[in-house]
């Protein structure tokens, strides 16, 4: 297992857990943290059957760390999301097997678009989404103004960026900006579940599932639909979905090989 500094990646069972590791810091994001992120999204994703992405301590991730490097004053910060947040947000986005945020609690700024360039958001009742962004003057970036009005829509993305107002994870949630918010007593279990049930999944059909729904955002019905048939010829041709038919017809649980 690779060592890290900023993070910890550990793989069992098919799950890679990549946990955020400066609690100190509420997870902050600095350049070696956004480095170790994508090196390790990458190894995972040719390593593991799901991602899980998680904070230690009470925070997911507070976003950019503010007080690295010197002066904000002095930050390029065209730079660094070009250089350093656009490689890191593709990492997990572009990851071939299914992704999981479990957000422990508070994600802000850059760390709530971070939690949400993953495939399923799953978050504790007590977490917080804030896109804190014109509190400093700045406008909703790694993501954010991408991921926001696809998954909460135009009204709430822009009232959630223009407001800069805490959202509940409840009310995430609700607004259809994140997959579910579980009791704080429950959230340890249930993430781990949701990943175990994912790890023994059909992971070549979760790929193609994932270019799929993609695609769609870019796509016209006709290029769609062919999408779909070349991408489901794929996946019929796969001894998953062999086992997956014998076990309907046989009224088992199928056991999927993955990849």
């Amino acid at each position: 297992m690779k060592d890290y500094s900023t993070i910890r990646l550990e793989i069992e069972g098919g799950i890679a857990i990549l946990t955020l590791n400066r609690p100190d810091k509420m997870n902050a994001l600095n350049p070696q943290m956004r480095a170790e992120i994508t090196d390790a999204a990458t190894h995972a994703g040719r390593s593991a059957r799901v991602l899980v992405i998680t904070g230690e301590g009470r925070a997911f991730c507070s976003g950019q760390d503010l007080s690295d490097g010197g002066s904000a004053a002095k930050l390029d910060i065209e730079r660094v999301l070009r250089d350093e947040y656009v490689p890191m947000l593709r990492s997990l986005a572009e990851c071939p097997i299914p992704t999981i945020s479990a957000v422990n609690g508070p994600a802000a700024g850059a760390g709530a678009n971070l939690a949400l360039a993953a495939d399923v958001v799953i978050a504790t009742e007590s977490a917080v989404f804030l896109q804190a962004f014109t509190r400093i003057g700045l406008i909703p970036d790694a993501g954010g103004t991408y991921w926001l009005p696809r998954q909460m829509g135009a009204a709430k993305a822009m009232g959630a960026a223009l407001f800069a107002e805490p959202i509940s994870a409840t009310d995430a949630a609700n607004w259809g900006m994140i997959w579910e918010a579980v009791p704080d007593m429950e959230f340890d279990a249930h993430w781990k579940a949701r990943a175990a049930h994912l790890a023994k999944g059909p992971t070549e059909a979760y790929r193609h599932l994932k270019d799929a729904m993609r695609g769609s955002w870019d796509n016209s019905l006709d290029a769609q639909l062919d999408l779909e048939a070349k991408l489901q010829g794929t996946c019929g041709q796969t001894r998953d979905f062999q086992e997956g038919v014998m076990a309907f017809l046989e009224k088992r649980t199928a056991q999927f090989e993955g990849r």
